[in-house]
């Protein structure tokens, strides 16, 4: 084997162009929810919507969040996620959803009881 075997080779340019115009537009799109290829929107109408757009590979609506819990609450946390196969993420937006939307007084209840 030669030196000239473990040269680098250039690769190829899979970049596709667009003008600045149709980037603008993308970024517009993009800005409002929309998917630029099809002009749909990406943001759920409905909670059935919204619970499935809770897999965390179907949409990219999520960011990273740091907040402190309970050892009791992370070992319930990790048995439900344990029974249920589900990831404790989700578990947890879709506890923060169902308590959204529940009535004001449900939700200043269950406040009371948790709050002691």
């Amino acid at each position: 084997m030669s030196l000239t075997d473990l040269k680098r080779k250039k690769p190829k340019d899979t970049r596709v162009k667009v003008s600045v115009d149709d980037f603008i537009e993308d970024a517009n799109k993009y800005a409002l929810g929309l998917d630029s290829a099809h002009g749909q929107s990406t943001i759920p109408l409905n909670t059935q919507d919204f619970l499935k757009g809770l897999d965390k590979k179907s949409t990219k609506i999520y960011r990273h969040a740091t907040f402190t819990l309970t050892e009791k609450s992370i070992s319930q946390l990790d048995e439900l996620a344990k029974i249920s196969k589900v990831a404790k993420s989700k578990i947890l937006r879709i506890l923060i959803d169902d308590f959204y939307q529940q009535g004001s007084t449900k939700q200043a209840e269950l406040l009371g009881k948790t709050s002691r």
